[in-house]
């Protein structure tokens, strides 16, 4: 059993498709950038800090954290604090492409392993209603980007270079290895 320091419901539903028994303890860490942090090393730090806040109660068992940013222009977008903000961010990846880094953070004892994978993605062109309508599901509320692949928005969607479990919150294949790494290592069938 591993502990899962995440309030993601997609991050959940991964786990349980690939049969990982966890639990699940949400992280609260703060957020925000830190002054000059590039996208890749917020993400690891982030998903490190979610591990070892996890961790620092739980200290006998393998906490595993991810952290999810966007990148369009060199601007990170976050989570929207709003549905103005959801339909900005939309407007930003309208009809180009933008880049979708997850970190992923694996916490046993003083044992940290953490890396991240990078997966490029093209959004067509959206018109604005498409975005009011979107917006209106009330899907891209917590959502990094303001959308979810995995769901309505997959239609905002061009195409993707990469993993697509990147950009859904947890790169699958990129969680087992770390979590072999520690010593936990994943089986068909478990």
């Amino acid at each position: 059993m591993i502990i899962l320091a995440s309030g993601s419901a997609r991050r959940r539903e991964l786990l349980e498709r690939l049969g990982i028994a966890h639990e699940v303890v949400p992280a609260h860490v703060d957020e925000r950038a830190e002054p000059g942090e590039l996208p890749e090393s917020m993400a690891v730090r982030l998903a490190i800090e979610k591990a070892k806040a996890v961790a620092r109660s739980r200290a006998k068992e393998v906490v595993l954290a991810a952290d999810t940013v966007v990148v369009v222009d060199g601007e990170i977008l976050g989570k929207p604090v709003s549905a103005s903000d959801a339909e900005s961010m939309l407007e930003k990846l309208s009809g180009r492409d933008h880049r979708v880094i997850t970190a992923v953070a694996v916490v046993r004892g003083d044992d940290v392993k953490a890396r991240y994978e990078v997966t490029r993605v093209w959004f067509r062109s959206l018109s604005a209603a498409m975005i009011r309508d979107y917006v209106a599901t009330g899907e891209p509320l917590d959502k990094a980007g303001s959308y979810g692949l995995q769901g309505l928005g997959g239609l905002l969607v061009e195409r993707i270079d990469g993993d697509y479990f990147c950009v859904i919150g947890l790169p699958l294949r990129l969680a087992v290895d770390l979590l072999e790494d520690v010593g936990v290592p994943y089986r068909f069938t478990q």
